[in-house]
């Protein structure tokens, strides 16, 4: 009779083999800006190392479109022109900003990398941002050259800015003009900044969240770790071989979603990143993952639940073999819904946990911890570690709620130009405050409450300060408050309520107000008028939970 073995157990101990002395995911602890973390034992320590050893990749795919093609040998090739461009006519230097401001696509990887040639920092600026917007990132992160498509440079001289614009249209010209010599290389330490990327700020403001090489490098193995425990899963062997696995790019590259967890690791495996065109349709998304067989997908749970809205049947999805589930919360009855409408995706559904502060998901949920509990969000991942500690910063014992705070080589070095944001996030032993609330049972974390008012709509992060600031500067506007509600497609939608006296404003001037300054993601979709005033507790903070439309 065959004894039964526990599938977590058979994980856990695929995991300890692939990391135990000796093992290709060595795990030892080193000092990582004075506190120890666990690392791995051999390991490359720049994103120039991972790309100059891409190259190996030679002709295999690395950047997909519906009308373009790039090789790694082709994009190691670009990176290393554009660099040499950049530092030649734009005088970029280590430790300079390059802002990227475009759609997805080749020409915001390529740019990226260029920057990591020449140990620049590339900023992702948010795609979306509104003039106003984007005027305070560029003051904010001073960059000494952008990056941008025609239509985000049409948004960038709305603002008047000085600093050079270079087009993406320009790019092929300028990539031919300085090709053919090597990759530029600049001494780069480990804990050396290798990109920012705003996130939401509760002040009102986006924050420039600073990632190391480490943080992406470290990222990068973890991906590869990944590759290894599905391999030795199959039976098969563990070694340096190419992926054959086509991942698809519908987040934006100014999300660590995209940038930090499809993009930069293929670099790393040899695996293809698509990328659909324009905004997100679901037949035109689906016929390119049956064109280019795409086998794995990192969704948003509302571009997943509109799957169910789609005719399926109608494309060829055999080659989707996983689909995760990030960005925002997802609720049982969706993973329930998409395991009935695409058989395939049975025993393939994936969710996570994370922010863009820890640089890539804290915990994972597989299948078979969503066999268990389908509301967690899993346990963590390779060399990360997850508390919930009191208000008081103790660590509370399994089963009770408190702040979920992380500590791994992932996390980020801190907010750019913050030292306040940055300590009042990380203490001092490199934990991360994430500022949602959950609880670990046997192992597994479930969040309970999200962040401080954050709305979250469609996988986009909203705060409400930012938005009431806007309004507030409107001379009709007495007082307002904004808070999100229930959406059957995205999640939440964003609504405001707005004091004023009567007969003074009309909700189709309050909603052109507020799309002039901000991304329409952020422009409320739900208005009530009210001469009322706002609830407010003793200290005179809005209370929230007393809102209603």
């Amino acid at each position: 009779m065959t004894e039964a073995v526990d599938p977590q157990e058979f994980v856990a101990k695929v995991a300890a083999g692939l990391t135990a002395p000796g093992a290709p995911f060595e795990l030892t602890v080193e000092p990582v800006l004075g506190v120890p973390i666990p690392v791995l034992a051999r390991r490359r320590t720049t994103l120039r190392e991972l790309l100059e050893d891409s190259r190996k990749w030679g002709d295999r795919d690395y950047l997909v479109t519906e009308d373009r093609r790039i090789s790694f040998a082709e994009h190691a090739a670009a990176a290393g022109a554009l660099a040499t461009a950049l530092a030649a006519d734009y005088g970029v230097r280590k430790g300079d900003r390059v802002g990227i401001l475009a759609a997805n696509g080749p020409d915001w990887v390529i740019a990226f990398w260029a920057a990591q040639c020449l140990g620049a920092i590339p900023v992702g600026y948010n795609a979306w941002w509104a003039p106003p917007e984007i005027a305070y990132g560029l003051a904010h992160t001073t960059p000494t050259v952008v990056i941008a498509d025609a239509k985000r440079a049409a948004l960038l001289a709305e603002t008047g800015t000085e600093l050079p614009v270079l087009t993406t249209a320009e790019l092929p010209a300028l990539i031919a003009e300085f090709g053919g010599g090597e990759i530029p290389s600049t001494p780069i330490a480990e804990d050396d900044p290798a990109v920012i990327l705003y996130t939401s700020g509760t002040s009102g403001r986006p924050k420039g969240v600073v990632h190391s090489q480490r943080n992406l490098v470290a990222i990068s193995d973890y991906h590869r770790f990944t590759d290894a425990m599905l391999a030795t899963f199959l039976g098969q062997e563990v070694g340096d071989a190419p992926s054959d696995r086509r991942y698809l790019v519908t987040a934006p590259l100014f999300h660590i979603a995209s940038l930090h967890n499809l993009v930069i690791p293929r670099l790393a495996t040899g695996a293809a990143a698509v990328f659909p065109h324009g905004a997100f349709e679901v037949g035109r998304v689906l016929s390119l993952v049956e064109r280019e067989k795409v086998t794995n997908w990192a969704a948003v749970p509302t571009m997943a639940a509109r799957l169910l809205e789609h005719d399926v049947a109608q494309h060829d999805l055999s080659s989707l073999t996983a689909l995760s589930l990030n960005s925002a919360p997802t609720s049982p009855a969706l993973l329930a819904a998409l395991r009935a409408k695409i058989p395939a995706l049975q025993f393939s559904l994936t969710t996570s946990y994370g922010l863009t502060e820890s640089g890539t998901a804290a915990t994972v949920a597989t299948p078979l911890d969503l066999a268990v509990d389908d509301a967690s969000v899993g346990r963590p991942i390779l060399a990360a570690e997850v508390r919930i500690r009191d208000a008081e910063g103790k660590v509370v014992p399994d089963g009770e709620e408190g702040e979920i705070c992380i500590r791994s080589p992932y996390v980020m070095l801190g907010y750019w130009d913050d030292p306040a944001a940055t300590t009042a996030a990380i203490d001092d032993e490199r934990w991360l405050r994430s500022g949602d609330f959950g609880t670990v049972r046997e192992g597994r974390l479930t969040v309970s409450g999200r962040r401080t008012d954050l709305i979250l709509r469609g996988g986009e992060n909203v705060y409400p300060t930012e938005i009431e600031n806007v309004l507030a500067t409107h001379p009709a506007v007495a007082d307002c408050a904004v808070f999100g509600v229930a959406h059957a497609d995205l999640g939440q939608e964003v609504a405001a309520l707005v004091v004023a006296e009567p007969d003074t404003l009309d909700i189709e001037e309050l909603r052109a107000f507020v799309a002039a300054r901000l991304a329409y993601f952020k422009v409320p979709t739900r208005w009530r008028i009210t001469s009322d005033e706002l609830p407010r507790n003793a200290t005179g903070k809005v209370t929230r939970r007393e809102l209603v439309m």
